[in-house]
């Protein structure tokens, strides 16, 4: 269900896009995170000359044995694009973040479930090129901060497991895409 609404989501704001000048749009996703077994892509949309908006979601989702492991998340964040080209799309820019995420690990012998649920922001640091054919490259990196909980569907012990996922971390990333 949560998979269906990031899809939604992304086709709400893509079908209300106004053609109104060349490449005020772009399309981004992240190969790197094939490699850990999760899906992100991004929609950036220009909303001034030198100011655009992104929703970016991800899912991820892996079973081995008899343990399932799902997630997702979406963030939203305004760029501000301050040199290089300091146009909406292409330069370097500064980017304010919101992000909300959830997990869950399901161990199906035993019958139960872990989740855990953090909203969290940061500002990141980024350079995106557009070339003349449409390609993007999009490189950034800067902190992060989270706030989440766990819960757990068993009566079992409670352990720690926020290593890394409550608190400060960083952000970073690459991506590639299409600008339209």
């Amino acid at each position: 269900m949560k998979k269906l609404l990031i899809i939604a989501g992304f086709i709400a704001v893509i079908t209300n896009v106004n053609a109104q000048g060349a490449r005020q749009n772009a399309i981004k996703l992240n190969p790197l995170s094939l490699a850990v077994m999760t899906g992100n892509v991004a929609y950036e949309r220009a909303i001034s000359h030198n100011v655009s908006l992104q929703l970016g979601g991800f899912y991820s989702g892996v079973s081995i044995g008899g343990l399932k492991y799902s997630g997702c998340g979406v963030t939203l964040e305004g760029r501000l694009y301050f040199a290089g080209a300091k146009e909406a799309l292409n330069g370097v820019y500064v980017a304010p973040f919101t992000r909300y995420q959830n997990f869950t690990l399901t161990d199906k012998e035993a019958s139960t479930s872990t989740t855990f649920s953090s909203i969290g922001g940061g500002a990141t640091l980024g350079w995106q090129k557009m070339w003349k054919s449409g390609f993007v490259l999009d490189l950034f990196a800067g902190p992060a901060y989270n706030s989440g909980k766990f819960k757990n569907s068993s009566d079992a012990d409670q352990y720690d497991l926020t290593f890394g996922l409550n608190g400060f971390g960083v952000r970073t990333g690459i991506t590639i895409g299409f600008g339209f």
